[in-house]
């Protein structure tokens, strides 16, 4: 797991805007959503072509924000990143431009709806009545990436806090478009991981700077309590 503390420079420069370090703890649990983005095989098994180690660190903390949240009567949602036909269509950029040949076809083979590589990690302790959503882009919120924003809204969420891999693509790209749309966001630091420590840490003070909180399981289930 990463080692990580926000440093005192960028508490003091959010604390003079906001008037306080953190700003969403007074948001219900039942209007709160955890979003665990990215915690399948194809980034956590070793030897896999996304494979982030840290990530494999995190499922204990991952497990036991999720039980914290769901016991206070909030929603836990899975996100799976998939690679459809649609996706290719819609984004070539990313396929063809920023990925090698080999690369496009080794990464559309193993998130394919049903490869093994796109499942989540059997460790992760998804329960009966948690969500499960797919999405094809970096980001679970920009337009036609997914449905959760349709999801979350439904539901009447208000907040989410972000967990999952890695913290600087995925998890960071989420947390962003989250605030973005209106939702008070968090980005939980020990239940995040990327492939090192300065590309962690680097995401979660710049998130922190400009889009929303940035605390640890223990903060969040203090909150919750």
């Amino acid at each position: 797991m990463h080692e990580f503390e926000m440093p005192q420079w960028a508490i003091d420069r959010v604390s003079a805007r906001q008037g306080k370090r953190l700003v969403h703890e007074d948001v219900e649990a039942r209007r709160t959503a955890l979003v665990v983005i990215d915690m399948q095989n194809h980034f956590l098994a070793p030897g896999a072509g996304g494979e982030t180690p840290p990530a494999r660190e995190i499922v204990p903390a991952v497990n036991r924000l999720a039980s914290s949240l769901r016991d206070a009567g909030g929603v836990v949602v899975w996100v799976r990143t998939l690679f459809t036909e649609a996706a290719l269509m819609t984004i070539p950029h990313f396929h063809s431009t920023l990925l090698t040949p080999d690369r496009f076809e080794a990464r559309c083979a193993a998130l394919a709806e049903e490869a093994d590589g796109s499942a989540l990690w059997p460790a992760l302790d998804v329960r009966d009545g948690d969500l499960i959503v797919r999405k094809t882009r970096y980001s679970a919120f920009i337009q036609g990436a997914s449905d959760l924003d349709a999801i979350l809204r439904a539901k009447g969420i208000e907040a989410v806090l972000i967990a999952g891999t890695m913290t600087n693509a995925c998890c960071e790209s989420s947390a962003r478009d989250a605030m973005m749309l209106n939702y008070r966001t968090t980005m939980v630091h020990d239940a995040c991981a990327s492939l090192r420590d300065d590309e962690h840490a680097a995401a979660l003070i710049n998130f922190y700077l400009f889009f929303g909180d940035v605390t640890d399981v223990t903060g969040i289930e203090t909150r919750l309590a």
